[in-house]
């Protein structure tokens, strides 16, 4: 199996407002994540460098996918994490419409299940602007095949609407509330799967340590190859 994961980590401020990266490096490992897909992973001001410094990325036992984009760890403070194990390589960054400033980061990993490209997102506060980049992206990974998923913060409150441009290519997976970490109510972190991959299961980690190192909880989902079920 594949253990997929999607982390919104708030820039690593906890629920205490201090900035530490080294515990959300302790929730990465503890998650047991072969794929990891960030958000807010690059800090709010300047020229937005990395939350998390290398040594904490060391401690996650994980290796991260660059962007080659200056001092940020990611794309639109997208970022992936993958077992350093196992090829990985940016195929496509996007740049969003809506009214904020939104992207999406796509890698190619190869793993022992096959290939897997992961589109690492956070989509915008509204809906319009979702379905909209919802739209964009669903273009950009035609050429991509089946073996896609997609992860991230998607912003949607509603458990019933709100994947309409995905609903026909796509198996949406909803691990669980994972917003907001000290009381989680809301489904804001999901999955969706190519129809190459389907989930033996999935869930919402929350451990003492995921439960205020960020405002959201990090959701898993562990992956299989299709044809192999």
């Amino acid at each position: 199996m594949v253990r997929v994961v999607s982390y919104n980590i708030r820039k690593a401020v906890g629920l205490d407002w201090r900035r530490d990266p080294f515990r959300i490096a302790h929730a990465v490992h503890e998650s047991g994540a072969d794929i990891i897909a960030l958000q807010e992973a690059d800090k709010r001001l300047g020229p937005r460098p990395a939350a998390l410094p290398r040594e904490a990325i060391d401690a996650t036992g994980l290796a991260p996918v660059l962007t080659g984009d200056g001092p940020s760890l990611g794309w639109h403070g997208n970022a992936i994490l993958v077992r350093p194990d196992w090829p990985a390589v940016v195929v496509d960054r996007l740049h969003l419409p809506g009214i904020e400033p939104r992207g999406a980061l796509l890698v190619r990993v190869e793993t022992p299940e096959g290939p897997l490209t992961l589109c690492a997102t956070h989509m915008g506060l509204l809906r319009r602007s979702r379905l909209l980049q919802m739209a964009a992206i669903s273009a950009a990974l035609e050429e991509h095949g089946p073996g896609v998923v997609i992860a991230g913060d998607m912003n949607e409150w509603s458990r019933r609407i709100g994947f309409e441009p995905w609903s026909d290519a796509m198996t949406l997976l909803d691990p669980g509330p994972s917003f907001h970490a000290s009381r989680p109510v809301a489904h804001l972190d999901r999955f969706l799967l190519g129809p190459a991959w389907q989930a033996e299961r999935c869930g919402v980690l929350r451990t003492a340590l995921t439960a205020r190192a960020s405002d959201h909880l990090p959701v898993w989902a562990d992956l299989v190859a299709a044809q192999a079920s």
